[in-house]
């Protein structure tokens, strides 16, 4: 029989584990900067539970879906180009909806060189084109390998922990914005869910959870 093998080639179970490990490494990204820039300490943090940055995880998962494929035969200029693009756009749809929908702001670069409706700038696309290149084309090759060589028992349980965990999270968090959104036009629950949210997630833990945040003009 042949061995099976943890997250084989390109996958869903791979390009999970690349969400993750971007969301991951995303906030600890913001956070080291953010103490550079302020020399103080301020969570990064983009989900109500854990250090898990979805803008980040989300910008690796469409690099990887977009770029895994062919991923060898392209060329690294090519890969930089389409890197740039899928980073800035994410980007500004991600701060569109929060805008929109939510009615919030988790960044504004209004005041930014060459910025975009102040959800992205041209800088920011050029180095969302510089880690993208970076991940498709050293980072991507080389982690598959090593997630590969993972026991496929082993790997198989903690992905389905890891799967179950962070979607229950990004449901709970979204919806707690949505009913924040309700909640500051005075729009009263009318569930038992919303009730409960008005008493666990109310407008001070969110703001405290989310420090930059902050509402929509």
């Amino acid at each position: 029989m042949e061995k099976k093998v943890f997250a084989r080639g390109f996958c869903f179970a791979k390009v999970f584990i690349f969400f993750v490990l971007g969301c991951l490494i995303g906030t600890y990204y913001e956070e080291i900067l953010w103490f550079i820039k302020y020399h103080e300490w301020s969570s990064r943090d983009g989900l109500i539970y854990g250090p898990f940055s979805p803008i980040y995880g989300v910008g690796v998962l469409i690099f990887v879906l977009f770029l895994g494929k062919n991923n060898e035969k392209r060329s690294i200029l090519k890969t930089f180009v389409y890197a740039a693009l899928i980073g800035g756009v994410t980007e500004y749809l991600t701060g569109w909806i929060a805008d929109t929908i939510f009615k919030v702001k988790f960044w504004d670069y209004s005041n930014q060189f060459l910025n975009i409706q102040g959800r992205t700038t041209v800088p920011f696309m050029f180095f969302w084109g510089l880690g993208g290149t970076i991940l498709m084309k050293v980072i991507y090759p080389f982690l598959s390998k090593w997630i590969e060589k993972i026991p496929y028992r082993i790997g198989t349980i903690i992905y389905r922990i890891f799967f179950a965990f962070l979607m229950l999270d990004i449901i709970v968090t979204y919806s707690a914005f949505g009913r924040m959104a309700f909640r500051n036009q005075g729009k009263k629950p009318f569930t038992v869910i919303g009730k409960l949210y008005d008493k666990y997630y109310d407008n001070e833990f969110m703001y405290e959870r989310f420090p930059v945040m902050r509402p929509n003009d």
